[in-house]
């Protein structure tokens, strides 16, 4: 599982498929979703808009499994 620091209270899933080199760009984000499978805390989600917080874990087939992580330092690990 890979640890994704973000320095802000959330993520949308839009940012995160972005963020682990799923998507080029963030209009690319509904095409995915419609085309794979991808779970949000083990529930499959299709919403580029859906808020994703400390704690949350989301799973891309093909791609990895993802921890979202606060940043205790304020800085993100992630760009």
């Amino acid at each position: 599982m890979e640890l994704m620091k973000i320095d802000t209270e959330f993520i949308t899933l839009g940012q995160l498929l972005k963020m682990s080199n799923c998507i080029s760009s963030g209009g690319m984000a509904k095409w995915y979703l419609e085309e794979h499978t991808v779970y949000v805390n083990g529930e499959v989600d299709r919403r580029r808009g859906k808020k994703l917080y400390d704690g949350d874990i989301v799973t891309i087939p093909g791609a990895g499994k993802f921890k979202i992580s606060a940043s205790s330092d304020g800085q993100s690990d992630v760009h």
